[in-house]
């Protein structure tokens, strides 16, 4: 069984890693490991986690700022901005359905895994929202960069660096966010029917459109019985009614449109978030990709016949999630040949450990990127110590 550390304060955790560097110990590193199971195999001696390092370390209402340490539990943060009407922008994925796994999500983990979802199509991915960080480099040098206001851009591409890392760099002690109000009302206007091509002209429809679509989401059949394509606004209840109304008007020409609210909606937010649609079989391996919206329908149509699969779109069609039956490579090669020369980058969320382990997790990288993050690792992380490989092989 790995040893666990759990160091209670940032002084605490630098201490630890600089003795792991010493040592050549490598670590792996979590929150409360909500997403363990997400990249590739670790193999390490001892796990370094961060939930014992909790609490808000700063909130100013007015600012539309707040700060926690890295192993606050995200809910905790969603329970103290909302008793001031505020909200992380970015309605982050819950990966402990997918996954399998227990726990709360941390504000580190969602720092360090880039965790956005639906509303990123409208207010920028989690990185966009990150405006501070504080962690602990693999030499176990105590790093800052950021701070409370977005003008202030001192590091700033540190910020961002550390945004998606994975915990390969660094392990997060506190991070900072930009938040902004939370929307009053929610109204989704619902499309019946529509092919994958279809659905994402809708969709694209929509969020041209001057009526704030902040949601855009398709649910092709195998998902739902009849396919829906979704398009969601938020704010003020007198708004949202019209910018509703007015959508139904852009959206004529693909149909009859309905609209719902309340906790039929919110649920169902809520299973395109999560990806709740895909968790069951379990032994289904499930992709996401980015990919241009414009490309989407075509790259499906051509995975299609070569690999069973079940699917929906997220973030206008430039998001798909992809269940895939159970096979050697957990379809990576299918995958990947559908979605070749399009831009795409295809992620594995979902695999055992032999496949994970076997196959490129994240999209790989050409040469001249790859050789960049290797010598940014070395750099951060000289003796690879902090998960070792879980992004990428020998890295």
């Amino acid at each position: 069984m790995t040893d666990l550390l759990q160091p209670a304060d940032e002084a605490a955790l630098a201490e630890a890693i600089a003795a792991a560097h010493a040592a050549k110990t490598p670590l792996a590193v979590e929150g409360a490991g909500t997403k363990n199971g997400f990249g590739r195999p670790l193999q390490t001696e001892r796990t370094l986690t961060t939930r014992g390092m909790t609490g808000v370390t700063l909130y100013e209402p007015s600012e539309m700022v707040i700060g926690a340490r890295a192993g606050t539990p995200l809910r905790e943060v969603e329970a103290t901005l909302a008793e001031k009407g505020q909200a992380l922008t970015f309605e982050p994925v819950d990966y402990r359905g997918l996954l399998g796994t227990s726990g709360e999500p941390t504000m580190g983990g969602l720092a360090a895994s880039n965790n956005s979802g639906p509303r990123r199509i409208m207010a920028g991915a989690c990185r966009d929202s990150l405006i501070g960080v504080r962690f602990v480099n693999g030499k176990g040098e105590i790093v800052k960069s950021g701070g409370r206001v977005m003008k202030n851009v001192t590091g700033l591409d540190l910020v961002k660096l550390m945004a998606g890392s994975w915990g390969t760099l660094g392990v997060m002690s506190e991070v900072i966010f930009k938040v902004l109000p939370a929307p009053a009302h929610v109204m989704t206007v619902v499309l019946h029917g529509l092919d994958d091509a279809r659905a994402i002209e809708a969709m694209a429809a929509g969020l041209g459109s001057p009526f704030e679509v902040n949601g855009a989401a398709h649910l092709p059949s195998g998902v739902e019985r009849v396919p829906k394509t979704l398009l969601r606004v938020e704010g003020f209840r007198e708004s949202i009614a019209y910018r509703a109304g007015e959508l139904r008007t852009v959206l004529k020409g693909f149909g009859p449109a309905d609209v719902i609210e309340g906790d039929t909606a919110a649920a169902l937010w809520r299973q395109i978030r999560d990806a709740s649609f895909l968790a069951e079989p379990r032994d289904a391996a499930v992709w996401r990709v980015s990919v241009a919206p414009s490309r989407a329908a075509a790259a499906m149509a051509k995975l299609h016949p070569t690999l069973p699969v079940r699917s929906f779109y997220d973030w206008g069609g430039g998001l798909v999630w992809i269940a895939a039956a159970p096979a050697g490579d957990a379809g990576a090669a299918a995958i990947r040949g559908a979605f070749a020369g399009t831009g795409a980058h295809a992620t594995l969320v979902r695999a055992p450990a032999e496949v994970r382990a076997a196959v490129s997790v994240f999209e790989p990288q050409p040469a001249a990127i790859a050789a960049l993050s290797a010598g940014i690792k070395a750099s951060f992380d000289p003796a690879g110590i902090l998960n070792p490989g879980r992004m990428t092989a020998g890295l």
